[in-house]
Formats: C-alpha cells, sequence, structure tokens
C-alpha cells in the first residue's frame, strides 16, 4: 500500500512540473512577434515614389464579447483600437517602401497644437511671424475595421483511461475576419479591397487519476493540466498585416500601382560563338649593332635623328561609340568582343592607325584609333 501511494505521488508531482513552473515567474516585456515576417518584409517595392495614406479609424464591428460559460461577459472579444497596428503594419511593409502615412486618427489634437504655435507666434513676431508648413494630404485612404469574430467554431478532443490513469487533451478554434479597402480621395473610388481571415486556437492538456484503496473504502484522485491560448490581440496583428499585403497585391492586380522590376545584369555580349583566337602582337625585328654588321658583312644601319610615332607606354583610353575588339589589326579578322560606349582601355598605339587595348576585364583586342577618345592619361 505505501509503496502504491508513494508511485501516485511521485506521478502526480511530476505531471504537475508543466504548471508550477509557471507560477511564480516573472516575465519581462517582449516586442510582439510578426507571424508573416518573410512576406511582410520581401514584397517587391514600388514603381514609383511611396504612396501617401491616411486612416482615420479601424475599428471593432462585431460588437462580440468573450466567451464565458459562467457568467455575461461586458469584456470584448477583441480589441477596440486596432488603428495602432494598421499604421504600424503600412509604414513597415515592405521595409517602409510603399506608403507614408499621414495623421488622421486624432486629428483634432493636431489642429488644436497648431493653433496654439500660430497664436503665439503671432502674439510674440507680429505680422511677420513665420507661418506653419500646411499639413500634407493624402491621395488614398485606408479603410475597413474588424468584421467578424466567431467564437468556438469548431472544438473537440480526447481521453482514455486505464485503471483509472489517463490523459485528457481538449482544443477549441475561432475566427477572426478583417476587411480593408483603398478609397482614392481624388474620386471616391473604392481601387482594391481585401478581407482576410485568421484561425485563433486554444488548447487544454491534462492528466488525472482516480485510485480506490481498501476494499473501495478510501479513494485517491489527483489531476493536473495546461491550457494554451493564443492571444486574440496578436492575431488581429496578424490578420492586419496579412491584409497590407494582400491589399497591395490586389493593388498591383487592378493597376492601381505596380511593382518594380529587378534591374537586369549588364553583360558583354560575345559577337561569334567561334572558339576564342588569342590576339597576336606584332613581333618585333632584332636590332642590327655595328658588331652583328661586321660579322654578317652587311652594312651597319644609318642613325637618323628620327623619333618613333608610337610608344609602347601603356595609355588610359575611353570608347567615343560602342566597337569592336579584333583578333588582328585588320577590319576583316575575327571580331571578339563588343564593348559599350564610355568603356575604360587600357591601350598601346600599332600602326596604321591600329590600338592594342584591353578592358578591366581582361578582354583584349585591337581596335581603330577612331573610336578612341581625345582623353588620354599616361601611366608612369
Amino acid at each position: 500500500m505505501k509503496k502504491t501511494l508513494l508511485a501516485l505521488a511521485i506521478l502526480t508531482a511530476l505531471s504537475g512540473c508543466a504548471v508550477t513552473q509557471k507560477m511564480g515567474v516573472e516575465y519581462k516585456p517582449e516586442v510582439a512577434e510578426r507571424k508573416l515576417q518573410k512576406e511582410f518584409d520581401t514584397i517587391p517595392t514600388p514603381n514609383g515614389p511611396k504612396v501617401t495614406v491616411a486612416v482615420y479609424s479601424f475599428k471593432d464591428m462585431t460588437g462580440q464579447r468573450k466567451a464565458d460559460a459562467k457568467y455575461a461577459s461586458f469584456s470584448t472579444a477583441v480589441t477596440q483600437g486596432a488603428e495602432p497596428f494598421l499604421i504600424s503594419a503600412l509604414q513597415d511593409v515592405g521595409h517602409g517602401t510603399w506608403f507614408d502615412v499621414v495623421e488622421r486618427v486624432n486629428i483634432d489634437n493636431l489642429i488644436k497644437e497648431r493653433t496654439i504655435i500660430k497664436q503665439m507666434r503671432d502674439m510674440y513676431e507680429g505680422p511677420n511671424a513665420k507661418q506653419l508648413m500646411p499639413l500634407q494630404f493624402a491621395g488614398i485612404i485606408i479603410e475597413g475595421g474588424i468584421i467578424g469574430y466567431d467564437s468556438s467554431s469548431e472544438s473537440g478532443g480526447a481521453a482514455y483511461r486505464w485503471l483509472g490513469i489517463g490523459p485528457q487533451t481538449q482544443y477549441s478554434k475561432d475566427i477572426v475576419t478583417i476587411s480593408l479597402r483603398a478609397v482614392s480621395v481624388n474620386t471616391g473610388k473604392v481601387l482594391a479591397t481585401v478581407s482576410v481571415t485568421k484561425t485563433v486556437y486554444s488548447t487544454a492538456d491534462s492528466f488525472a487519476m482516480l485510485k480506490f484503496f481498501n476494499d473501495g473504502t478510501q479513494a485517491f484522485e489527483g489531476e493536473t493540466g495546461l491550457t494554451i491560448n493564443e492571444p486574440g490581440t496578436l492575431a488581429v496583428k496578424a490578420t492586419v498585416e496579412a491584409a497590407v499585403v494582400e491589399l497591395i497585391k490586389e493593388g498591383q492586380r487592378k493597376a492601381v500601382w505596380d511593382f518594380r522590376e529587378p534591374p537586369k545584369p549588364v553583360v558583354l555580349n560575345k559577337v561569334e560563338e567561334a572558339a576564342p583566337v588569342v590576339a597576336e602582337e606584332p613581333k618585333l625585328q632584332p636590332r642590327v649593332t655595328e658588331d652583328i654588321a661586321a660579322k654578317e658583312g652587311v652594312a651597319p644601319p644609318a642613325v637618323t635623328n628620327k623619333v618613333s610615332p608610337f610608344s609602347d607606354e601603356e595609355q588610359t583610353k575611353y570608347l567615343k561609340t560602342a566597337a569592336y575588339l579584333y583578333a588582328k589589326p585588320n577590319t576583316e579578322a575575327q571580331k571578339r568582343w563588343q564593348l559599350k560606349e564610355g568603356t575604360r582601355l587600357n591601350a598601346k598605339q600599332k600602326e596604321n592607325g591600329w590600338w592594342f587595348a584591353k578592358d578591366d576585364q581582361g578582354h583584349g583586342g585591337y581596335v581603330q584609333e577612331s573610336d578612341l577618345g581625345n582623353e588620354v592619361v599616361t601611366k608612369k
């Protein structure tokens, strides 16, 4: 008997750890997690400047009260101030590249503060008082609200016991629905509208035991459990963020705005798909000295003061127009590369109006002097 009671006590203590460890613990405030962080941040940027929008209200339109089986609750099922969630989502979607939000929820306070500033300036500065900048107007008004909250749309559970000992699990599912639309200030036309729903889950797990002793005259009963409810406020926040993403997609489908196309990489186009040919520089003839001339029985070279018009120094030039690099100093030779206008080249002057040039990526070949710019920077 004592061993049986000891075993049941240990089992009860172990199964209750999940509950007792949550009691008496002080939790620090945490930033609300974004459930749709990836799509919320990676949506394409707009093809143009930010859209200026205004949010006047975003309220609970359901009138739903928090469900309670014991008594009537006056607490609402969802938050009554969802405007901050919508404003934050509009400002942050796509890393802040889509919308500029102007203050309209508490515009009365804004107008009062501007009136106070104007009165003080008129009093101290007189007719020459500096005027306040005009308020920025919005081209689009974002309207909508929480239009549905269905409590216990689905519930269920499962349990079993063996010799009076066994677990039990239960779940309940609520559904929150949000509507969002974009309205043109200029025409009053509804440009785009979306509705988004989210499931809010609640789960309860428990473990119970019931044992009889001394021929059924004594009983031992124990039960422990843990209930987890998804916060309704965070569910509304996640649904609002999803609705903003869907509103952007719907606006793109209806040509209200458009996504910016990613820049295309600039590549050099090969003119021919033939095997690459290594450009050959002209071979230099050996210099004939007086000793070599005496041994070979030829006349030594005449001494002249004429300076060669070609320089062996590498010079920096720029293409005046799109041009080809040839494998040999001849327009009939194979065209190896086509370079864009303004390409920077490291070039050496050759004969008959040709230059041997290479760009910064190592593409080399012969180019005509008429294709090169006049700006020359000599490397020392």
